[in-house]
């Protein structure tokens, strides 16, 4: 990847970064690109998304559009193209990385990321890692087949998916019919194939935060958290786990992180039973977990994505102490939100809140996330939930 100098916006000297996505995690990007002078230009689905809050430009589509896509990219001409969700078109990408477009870490990544059957045949068939049993099916006959032959319960995901979006659980045959459903209407990319995996007995499971910089290639504390319906609900830093365990899940994540390539950051997720681990997805972007970072470490994930694509220096990663983060989930349809009482929810001191500005809910849907430090995870946890509880949302 070339190192574009750091110029002044809206000039020939701009340094201008074109995210593709801007939700929560794209908004925190933008702020850390934009603290360091760059020009940044936003695309996502719908308008006012998160990120086109704090971005110079941006702009409504279907990034699923390659034709709209490139035509976007090559009037801004940026100097760093980043993806930040999965519904992209990824072939356009690679056209036009091989034209040199700088993709971020790299088009072959985002083509392999977005769909999750890329990234596990690189991890499983390629790199030899140990995953859970899987297979890859297109229609029900064939899902009714992969299911019985992985056995029951196991999990079923879209191909394309993000934030446990189509993702269930089948326990029984009853569940069979509904879970095919489900992650048809789950899919980023509509109706397709799904793949379908065997649960994996382990004790937790981890984000390892790796970052790929100029000077090689370094890693967060690992990050635990708790899932519900394939989203999460808290997590948490760092995850108490043996020093041979912590060892060989970065050199899991440090392999498959080598064979993306490019410079950034990646959330890898791992499966850990005592000293054995599996490897899970790797995203190749931050990870929404990693949102504990913001106040667990001295530079976020955020951060650290920002100054690995631009060709800065990653230092030692200071952990500040015990961190937790808790989601904000909103249940209901509206486009006029409200949040109260928002002084009492922050009257303990390291706490912090992050309210994300998406423009409407419809159903249940993540609008922000509360942050904590404490003594120990236990208490950062607690306090995190705490300052969840005493908002007042108004719908």
């Amino acid at each position: 990847m070339k190192i574009k100098a750091l110029g002044t916006p809206f000039s020939t000297t701009a340094c201008k970064v074109l995210l593709c996505g801007g939700g929560e995690l794209g908004k925190e990007v933008v702020i850390e690109f934009k603290r360091l002078g760059a020009e940044v230009v936003v695309l996502d689905r719908y308008p006012h998304a998160p990120a086109m809050q704090v971005a110079d430009r941006s702009y409504v589509l279907s990034m699923l559009d390659g034709e709209q896509l490139e035509a976007i990219i090559r009037k801004e001409n940026p100097d760093y193209i980043v993806p930040e969700i999965e519904a992209i078109a990824t072939d356009r990408l690679v056209a036009l990385e091989q034209d040199g477009f700088t993709v971020v870490p790299t088009a072959k990544a985002a083509q392999l990321t977005m769909n999750r059957e890329g990234i596990r045949r690189l991890a499983a068939e390629e790199l030899g890692l140990a995953t859970s049993p899987y297979q890859f099916v297109d229609n029900f006959a064939d899902f009714e087949r992969a299911v019985r032959e992985i056995g029951m319960p196991c999990v079923v995901k879209p191909i394309m998916s993000s934030s446990g979006k189509g993702q269930s659980v089948v326990k029984s045959e009853a569940d069979i019919a509904h879970a095919w459903q489900y992650a048809q209407e789950g899919g980023r990319a509509g109706k397709g194939r799904v793949i379908v995996e065997g649960f994996i007995d382990f004790d937790y499971e981890i984000t390892l935060l790796t970052v790929r910089h100029i000077n090689g290639t370094s890693f967060c504390q690992p990050i635990g958290h708790i899932q519900e319906n394939g989203d999460y609900q808290q997590s948490w830093q760092p995850q108490a786990m043996s020093e041979l365990a912590l060892e060989r899940s970065q050199d899991i994540a440090h392999r498959v992180t080598a064979a993306l390539g490019g410079r950034g950051l990646f959330g890898v997720e791992l499966f850990i039973k005592g000293d054995t681990v599996y490897f899970s997805e790797v995203s190749p972007r931050p990870h929404d977990t990693g949102m504990v970072t913001l106040i667990s470490q001295d530079l976020s994930e955020f951060a650290l994505h920002a100054r690995a694509i631009l060709g800065l220096p990653v230092p030692h990663i200071h952990c500040h102490g015990p961190s937790a983060s808790s989601v904000v989930l909103v249940s209901g349809d509206s486009t006029q939100l409200q949040f109260g009482n928002v002084a009492a929810a922050l009257s303990e001191p390291f706490t912090d809140l992050r309210l994300f500005g998406k423009p409407e809910v419809k159903g249940t849907r993540r609008m922000g996330v509360a942050l904590a430090r404490g003594n120990d995870v236990e208490e950062a946890i607690t306090k995190a939930k705490a300052v969840v509880a005493k908002l007042e949302i108004t719908l």
